[in-house]
């Protein structure tokens, strides 16, 4: 085989064990941390230096800036996050990337293979999920370093070539060719981190003295800040169709990385001589890949150290740049909080399941309370429209609901505690929607007594409210159970089915009474027993979201406290 076709498929292949044992990686981090990232997440919506350490933690574990800059994005678009927190969420996520190179940077050669067989050994024997997590995460850790081991030997060829050697001297010697050449790179490969360790292992290759790197760090870090540009077009991409708020995060993030790679790139020889104080001493050819990640590190912290105080400032240039308001409001029918961008982010996605479902739940309370209005105003037809149109419009959620958690079941990211709790949520998310079920029936009974020209009389509308009003009770207190893990409103929703069923046998033998004293017209006595059936049927449903929250589903809330800044106007 030709020796340049071995170069490319050896850089090929191990750049793909690189991103795959990377991905893999994070997939694991993700379980292995399990409830931890609800309580990191927490913080995002916090003042800016928390939100600054949420970001950095978060991207840490993602092992990518991009997705969480991607989660941060789908967030604001939902209106669950305010621009300027959603910023200070990217100024931290950028210095958490920067553990990427950290890691990198080890010299751990000769253990690569211990470590990947001790991860399978973990993965493959263990019975308990959270050892078989940790299990992945190392053999994913092996995996990614043998990728970088297999593009190291193969650029090993490359440092020796003229060409390749004219062209880095040019880079070191022009700063804008280094900053293009790694903003390209980091376009086409989808990830900064892979062209930083490509980056490290190139530099790491050494010239012809044998001791100084066919690069150097002048030259590797113009090459660096152009892969900090290119990192912010897959946050450009995500915004493509979001909200104004949404695409002005997304332009944070650009705004952020390009001011900081200018101001650098006129610093070059005094970063260069910073890092090289904090690095490791030693030939440059040992210490350079070291020397990288402390440059990638010195650039973030400093450039987020910066920009923290000047957030106010950042919102005015990002709201200079897309001017105005959203135009397009999003319709009742179609869901406001679900991104699909956040499958794979399993904490994020259940909060933003969990936000949709309480969203349904308001058109439910709503339908109840247009039912009862339904039954008061003589099933009016204006009264009917709306209902109709609130009905559509909690069919239209449910489906859009119970298809996004089948998602994330079928993903294979979840945890088995995880699993457990997203198909909870969608239990409760059926009960909720028989519930509007319950409703649609009650009004197709009235209709078909318009037909019939009946209708029930005043006395008998008048206890029915008496229905509606336990109906309405146990509907708001089985939602507090499920958000809050109210344990006394678990109780009162279990006693009150007790008091419906009360209810409605009292309400049978006041209509049989009416029937008697020729009140009420005896061929309704059907129609009105199937009415009382109904609201029967509505507090089961009740009771099933309680059983849910009594077996720990509950929503996924990740605002707690929290402090929410104000975002400036347009």
């Amino acid at each position: 085989m030709n020796e340049n076709v071995k170069i490319i498929f050896g850089l090929v292949g191990g750049l793909a064990l690189f991103l795959y044992g990377m991905n893999s990686m994070s997939d694991a981090l993700q379980k292995a941390a399990g409830e931890k990232m609800k309580k990191v997440l927490s913080f995002l919506t916090k003042n800016p230096i928390m939100g600054a350490l949420a970001g950095a933690i978060v991207t840490a574990v993602l092992q990518s800036s991009s997705a969480t800059t991607v989660m941060v994005i789908g967030f604001v678009s939902a209106g669950l996050m305010t621009l300027p927190q959603a910023i200070s969420v990217i100024f931290g996520a950028n210095i958490g990337t920067t553990m990427t190179a950290q890691l990198m940077a080890f010299k751990i050669s000769n253990y690569i293979y211990p470590i990947i067989f001790i991860g399978f050994i973990l993965y493959f024997v263990s019975k308990k999920e959270k050892v078989r997590n940790i299990g992945m995460v190392i053999f994913s850790f092996g995996l990614l370093f043998e990728g970088i081991e297999i593009m190291g030997g193969v650029m090993k060829p490359l440092a020796g070539s003229p060409v390749f050697t004219d062209l880095m001297g040019k880079v070191a010697e022009i700063p804008v060719l280094g900053i293009v050449l790694g903003a390209v790179m980091t376009v086409v490969v989808q990830s900064s981190s892979a062209t930083i360790a490509v980056l490290q292992n190139f530099a790491s290759q050494a010239d012809a003295s044998g001791v100084n790197s066919v690069i150097g760090l002048a030259g590797a870090i113009p090459i660096l800040l152009g892969d900090n540009i290119g990192t912010t077009i897959t946050a450009l991409l995500a915004s493509i169709g979001q909200s104004k708020n949404a695409k002005r995060t997304a332009v944070a993030h650009s705004v952020f990385n390009i001011s900081g790679s200018i101001v650098f790139a006129f610093l070059i020889p005094l970063l260069a001589k910073f890092v090289q104080f904090i690095s490791p001493k030693g030939n440059e050819v040992d210490v350079i890949a070291r020397q990288i990640a402390n440059a990638h590190t010195t650039f973030n912290i400093a450039c987020t150290l910066i920009w923290l105080p000047l957030i106010p400032i950042m919102v005015k240039i990002v709201m200079f740049i897309i001017r105005g308001e959203d135009k397009n409001i999003v319709a009742d029918s179609k869901p406001r909080f679900l991104d699909e961008k956040l499958i794979s982010q399993p904490v994020a996605a259940m909060f933003l399941a969990s936000e949709e479902i309480k969203r349904l739940s308001e058109f439910v309370a709503k339908l109840l309370d247009k039912t009862r209005t339904l039954f008061n105003s003589n099933n009016s037809n204006e009264i009917h429209a709306e209902f109709s149109n609130d009905y559509n419009t909690i069919k239209n959620l449910h489906d859009s609901i119970s298809s996004y958690i089948t998602k994330m079941l079928s993903s294979g990211n979840l945890t088995e505690s995880q699993s457990e709790q997203t198909a909870g949520l969608l239990f409760v998310t059926n009960n909720i929607e028989r519930i509007s079920d319950r409703c649609f029936d009650m009004s197709e009974m009235l209709n078909k007594l318009s037909e019939r020209k009946k209708g029930l009389s005043e006395s008998a509308v008048s206890e029915l409210g008496e229905c509606f009003d336990i109906a309405d009770e146990l509907f708001e207190k089985a939602m507090i159970s499920v958000e809050n893990g109210d344990e006394d409103a678990v109780k009162n929703v279990s006693s009150g089915k007790g008091q419906m069923r009360k209810t409605q046998k009292k309400l049978n033998k006041s209509h049989l009474s009416r029937v008697n004293s020729k009140d009420c017209d005896a061929s309704l006595t059907p129609d009105y027993a199937e009415i009382l059936h109904s609201l029967d049927r509505i507090a089961d449903n009740c009771v099933g979201i309680v059983e849910e929250a009594m077996d720990n589903v509950s929503f996924v809330n990740l605002r707690n406290d929290a402090e929410y800044m104000e975002v400036p106007n347009a």
